[in-house]
């Protein structure tokens, strides 16, 4: 019992010390942390004819997902990186993430919706994203939960579930900071 209580401290702290120069500029703000939606229910994409509105109707998170969910949160706190706001795309999935990392509700954002199943409005939905990115600056950080297409279409980066890509503008471009795993 006692090695596996050490196994899982070692566990959190491995992602948490991997980086102290990439925890330094999360804690001094002026990041977006792009996370990916925590792992989901077994299959690919949402049943056929589902519904933004309707939990019911979509691919929602397992229970090993909430507690991804939990850890991002956790790993942050730990970490003492403040996020002053946190927006999440409409799919269920994401803004549980959201709310079980950071402890309430995120504003859902329809520039974060998924590009899988709108590709023609990649261009559109990545500018916009884009476009905030570049408005956040120091001391503040903001947290955008979106989906893998999302995420790679911003950075080219494909992030596993709950995984963490912190990216900043640098004249005008989104330049990703570094990534963190969930522990």
């Amino acid at each position: 019992m006692k090695r596996l209580f050490l196994a899982g401290l070692l566990a959190l702290a491995a992602p948490a010390h991997a980086d102290d120069a990439l925890w330094a500029k999360l804690k001094a703000g002026g990041n977006v942390l792009l996370i990916r939606h925590a792992a989901t229910e077994a299959g690919l994409g949402d049943p056929p004819n589902f519904f933004l509105g309707d939990c019911r109707t979509q691919r929602n998170l397992s229970d090993a997902g909430r507690e991804e969910a939990r850890r991002v949160g956790r790993m942050l706190k730990w970490r003492a990186v403040a996020v002053s706001e946190v927006r999440a795309s409409q799919w269920c999935r994401t803004l549980e993430t959201a709310e079980l990392a950071f402890g309430h509700p995120p504003v859902p954002w329809e520039a974060l919706n998924s590009l899988h199943k709108d590709p023609d409005r990649e261009a559109e939905r990545t500018r916009a994203v884009a476009a905030l990115i570049e408005t956040v600056r120091p001391p503040q950080n903001i947290a955008l939960v979106t989906h893998n297409f999302n995420i790679r279409a911003l950075t080219g980066l494909s992030p596993s579930t709950a995984e963490v890509i912190a990216v900043r503008s640098e004249g005008g471009k989104v330049v990703v900071v570094g990534r963190l795993p969930v522990p």
